[in-house]
């Protein structure tokens, strides 16, 4: 993999192999509460999981209005800063300020510079401006609220605006719609670094209801098939987020469900569409994919993820690519490369 990513973690915090991550917010006058507390609120609670984030809030000046009217503190000095760590751009109200926008050219070099030097950048709402302004939406997809797309693709023409989607992920610049999808993007973020379950957990302990888009193509498989109500089938799904690289033989994953094996395969294609291995591949391919996007070969990544060549892995990836599902119909396990399964009806 190469250097310079918000990289994938280990599997859990108590691994300890990570390096520690800081997530910087830049915040700028008349910014959007939820486009900064929804995403702080899930590196905090990782942290509080016990995953090594330090949240930072740097701005131009010490105290930043809001429009919602409250007041937040913030320092001007930036931390030093690794290929480890994020910064994010917080959405603000486009008619407070000018065409320029509210960040300064000091701190749109930082940008600059941060990604150049293998970091990555996010934004949230019209946070994308000075992504733009920094030149980092040159050539890539992006997105941000639908009231103001026209204006980011007018302002800048080079970039590939991305209509009626949560959030784009292109090189290491990460894109959101606002308000709400701060969440989502954060999630995903996470999702990325330490897997699924992880992102999950924190999910759940926000009490958050997934909200999907029947266009977008970035968000996680977890965020994309958990918002059933059945426990049975969220805790089956938590044992397959957390061991999806293994094999896991349905008669295990009913047990842990407490079901009959004919059951839970009727219960998860319920919720989910899916069979629980469905699910695995599906799970297996993202990962795969992202491995693959950070410069994986496609055997080292098939290995990674639990295939023992990469045969299966090249056939579900072409299944995708044809807007064709991860086979949803066969209740076996997933193994080292099972048999094709026929897709789902």
């Amino acid at each position: 993999m190469p250097p310079g990513r918000f990289r994938p973690a280990a599997s859990g915090p108590a691994l300890g192999a990570e390096p520690m991550a800081r997530v910087v917010f830049l915040l700028v006058p008349q910014l959007h509460l939820l486009d900064l507390a929804g995403p702080a609120q899930v590196f905090s609670t990782a942290a509080d999981l016990g995953y090594d984030y330090r949240l930072h809030y740097v701005a131009e000046r010490e105290v930043v209005p809001t429009v919602q009217g409250v007041p937040l503190v913030a320092v001007p000095a930036w931390p030093e800063l690794t290929r480890d760590d994020l910064v994010v751009v917080p959405g603000w109200r486009p008619r407070a300020h000018g065409p320029q926008g509210p960040v300064g050219p000091d701190d749109l070099r930082r940008l600059a510079d941060h990604h150049a030097a293998g970091g990555t950048v996010a934004s949230v709402c019209a946070g994308a401006y000075a992504l733009g302004r920094a030149g980092l939406l040159d050539g890539r997809r992006c997105t941000t609220h639908h009231e103001v797309q026209d204006e980011l693709a007018r302002r800048f023409p080079a970039a590939r605006i991305v209509r009626d989607v949560l959030y784009m992920v292109d090189d290491r610049v990460v894109t959101s719609a606002g308000i709400a999808s701060g969440i989502d993007v954060a999630l995903h973020l996470v999702a990325t670094r330490h897997g699924p379950a992880v992102a999950a957990r924190i999910a759940r302990a926000l009490v958050v209801q997934t909200r999907r888009n029947g266009h977008e193509q970035q968000a996680s498989a977890m965020l994309r098939h958990r918002s059933h109500p059945s426990d049975t089938v969220h805790r089956v799904q938590d044992l397959i987020d957390r061991h999806f690289a293994e094999p896991l033989p349905l008669a295990d994953l009913a047990a842990a469900g407490g079901v009959a094996e004919r059951t839970l395969t009727r219960l998860f294609r319920q919720a989910t569409g899916l069979t629980p291995l469905g699910y695995q591949q599906l799970l297996r391919v993202e990962r795969a994919e992202h491995l693959i996007g950070h410069g994986a070969t496609v055997e080292a990544a098939a290995r990674t993820v639990g295939f023992t060549d990469a045969r299966m892995l090249r056939r579900l990836r072409a299944r995708a690519s044809h807007g064709r599902s991860v086979p949803a119909g066969s209740s076996r396990p997933a193994r080292g490369t099972p048999p094709a399964a026929s897709p789902a009806g």
